[in-house]
């Protein structure tokens, strides 16, 4: 039984030939799956009923289940999403009261093998790679499930982006062709792979490339991120330099910010530093609670300070909106199992 979703429209008429049907079919079965979300062949109506009953002896739109569905108080909605192996991911659409935005943010790995210390995805360990087709069925899903066209999508989820670097190209430039999300509206993520993202800047692509940094330097980011020993904040310095200078374009540098730790008007100095040869917007996130350790969020008063002292160095700051955290589906809650 073929899976409709992730197929390409050169795939789709591989089937539909199959059938004996004409190129304008597999044209109509692509638009169904893609811009109009549908769940099941039989309402893809302006195909015959003759037609949908022999599609449906050897196709199916998806064979991805929702296993859990959470909607949060600020109108973000959580996904436990099921593939056919039994593993499962979690995926979160993103809304905003005063912006026309619903934003996707997909999950590349089962697990992730970084192991941040702030970040419930971690504690799992790595179990395996996303197909380029489980990425993108998350984005399906959602607006299966909900009627409504994902414009941005961003791979925030769980894992690590760039360590399953094939699979990720591939679904965004389905993302941009068959879902029409223009190259600009889809945000890759990483924790700092160095190889992956000078790959990524002889690619060229049109996308953002986000930072996770974390920290104003090497010993603060060695206790929060794994990845320091063997990709340091000087060699992801030098990346970060070559992106910028193959590309032209403006990373952004995503900053957790913890009480205590990296809050400190002496580690906005040196963040600010470190950034200073570095075209880039920064990009704090407060921290959002787990119970896996005994981290906390800073009071509003330092948030602002460290906003202050950055943005008077030149930079473009913005504080990221929370969504979601009453149902665990903020930054670094993600879990992508049954509690």
């Amino acid at each position: 039984m073929k899976t409709l979703s992730g197929l390409s429209l050169k795939e789709i008429e591989e089937i539909t030939d199959s059938l004996k049907a004409s190129k304008f079919r597999a044209r109509q079965i692509h638009n169904w799956i893609y811009l109009k979300s549908v769940k099941e062949i039989d309402e893809m109506t302006d195909l015959s009923v003759k037609f949908r009953e022999e599609l449906k002896q050897i196709a199916r739109v998806s064979d991805v289940k929702i296993k859990v569905k959470q909607v949060s108080s600020d109108g973000t909605i959580k996904y436990l999403l099921e593939y056919p192996d039994g593993e499962c991911v979690e995926t979160v659409l993103m809304r905003f009261d005063n912006r026309a935005n619903l934003t996707a943010c997909v999950s590349s790995q089962v697990g992730c093998a970084v192991n941040c210390s702030f970040c419930a995805t971690g504690k799992r360990g790595f179990i395996r790679n996303l197909s380029y087709k489980e990425i993108i069925e998350q984005v399906l899903s959602i607006q299966r499930d909900t009627g409504l066209k994902v414009t941005n999508v961003v791979f925030m989820g769980q894992g690590e982006p760039l360590l399953n670097l094939d699979n990720v190209l591939k679904a965004m430039e389905i993302f941009n062709e068959n879902f029409q999300i223009g190259a600009r509206r889809l945000t890759v993520s990483t924790s700092g792979i160095v190889p992956q993202m000078n790959k990524l800047a002889e690619l060229d692509m049109q996308s953002t490339l986000a930072v996770s940094l974390h920290a104003p330097n090497h010993e603060i980011r060695k206790k929060l991120m794994q990845i320091e020993n063997k990709y340091d904040m000087k060699s992801l310095h030098t990346a970060m330099k070559n992106y910028v200078d193959k590309t032209g374009r403006r990373i952004t540098i995503e900053y957790l910010l913890i009480k205590g730790l990296n809050d400190t008007i002496q580690s906005a100095k040196e963040l600010a530093e470190y950034l200073h040869d570095i075209k880039c917007n920064i990009n704090l996130i407060p921290y959002n609670p787990t119970a896996d350790n005994d981290y906390q969020r800073p009071s509003n008063n330092s948030i602002m300070k460290f906003k202050y002292l950055l943005e008077h160095s030149g930079k473009k700051v913005t504080v990221r909106l929370e969504r979601g955290a009453d149902i665990d589906a903020a930054c670094g809650q993600l879990k992508g199992k049954v509690s």
